[in-house]
């Protein structure tokens, strides 16, 4: 799958869901008691593999978050795996924790959910049941800018992923 199919698959299911969610008239931008959520776009152009293998390729990831006044964080994001093929990974749970070691800027997150991409001859490169597999991310991070974020995120033992995390007000 070529990268302008994928740019253009990512285009239509966002406009599709906004489509959506208009008609149903749904805001996720919204906690359950109307209190506003921080939403944030996450983009991550480089993966480190730990242990590179000549059928590793780029890593793309783009997804959007939530973080919650109890910072709660959900979210999603699609991207290529190491292994090219286009992957989606959901995360109903997670968690942000703010000023990590008295460093006013610096946070620590965990997500938990499931990724689905792995298939054909990669299938067993993580552990999955009929595709599906559990995703479990740990995160350090630093806004060195107000609403933007570098991020650190440990891919299990395979990879240390750079994603940087813009908010959108």
């Amino acid at each position: 799958m070529n990268t302008l199919y994928r740019f253009s698959l990512v285009c239509f299911l966002a406009f599709a869901t906004q489509s959506v969610m208009a008609q149903a008239n749904l805001d996720f931008s919204k906690a359950a008691d109307g209190t506003p959520l921080k939403m944030s776009l996450m983009l991550s152009p480089y993966t480190y593999h730990y242990n590179p293998k000549p059928t590793h390729r780029p890593v793309v990831l783009v997804g959007i978050e939530r973080e919650y006044p109890n910072q709660k964080l959900d979210g999603a994001a699609v991207f290529t795996n190491s292994f090219g093929q286009p992957s989606i990974v959901v995360y109903p749970w997670g968690g942000v924790y703010k000023n990590i070691w008295g460093v006013d800027k610096l946070s620590f997150k965990w997500i938990a959910g499931v990724l689905v991409g792995y298939r054909g001859e990669f299938k067993d490169q993580v552990p999955n049941i009929g595709g599906i597999a559990p995703a479990v991310i740990f995160a350090l991070g630093y806004e060195f800018q107000p609403g933007w974020t570098a991020q650190v995120n440990a891919v299990g033992t395979a990879a240390a992923q750079f994603q940087l995390n813009v908010k959108l007000d």
